[in-house]
């Protein structure tokens, strides 16, 4: 029995949620999101409540009903308040900077990397911290991973891309001969 399916997904009045065959619909302002369950949950909209239920007892149905849940959970909290993810860059003449809609890189390659924000997401750049925001959390999780992955941090120095939350295990290099 899931515990994270059972909980209703409460969102604020400001909040306006349809729900058309098998899609729901949440929007907030000018921005809107769509959550497809594909026929693999049921669910109801009661006031400012939305509950899913399982369609049978099976192991499948019942690993949808959780995360149908959580995605609807994630979409009404990026609705209201957002999500950010930090990145920090380490290295020597390692920088960034914010272009308009493009996030230019310099890590050490031959050439500048222009990563493209797509609409929904927005990055600042203070020293060495990127900062990433945006209302959809797959969207925020997806960009950060990519820019992580253009020069991943090294177990030596630690030079690269990390999260700020990251912590980098470090090995020891060459010891001298004595």
């Amino acid at each position: 029995m899931s515990r994270i399916g059972k909980l209703p997904v409460e969102f604020a009045a400001d909040i306006t949620v349809k729900a058309d065959g098998n899609v729901i619909t949440f929007t907030k302002g000018k921005t809107t999101m769509d959550l497809d369950t594909k026929g693999n949950v049921s669910f109801t909209l009661e006031g400012n409540t939305l509950t899913f239920a399982t369609l049978s007892d099976a192991r499948e149905h019942r690993a949808f009903w959780g995360t149908y849940r959580a995605l609807a959970a994630n979409i009404v909290t990026g609705l209201t308040t957002g999500y950010s993810k930090q990145l920090e860059i380490n290295g020597v003449g390692y920088r960034a900077a914010v272009k308009g809609k493009v996030l230019n890189l310099q890590l050490g390659h031959s050439h500048d990397i222009d990563f493209d924000l797509v609409d929904g997401l927005e990055a600042t750049v203070e020293k060495n911290v990127i900062t990433l925001k945006s209302h959809d959390k797959q969207l925020l999780g997806s960009a950060a991973a990519k820019i992580r992955s253009f020069r991943p941090p090294e177990p030596y120095k630690g030079k690269g891309v990390k999260y700020m939350e990251e912590h980098i295990v470090r090995k020891a290099g060459k010891t001298a001969k004595k």
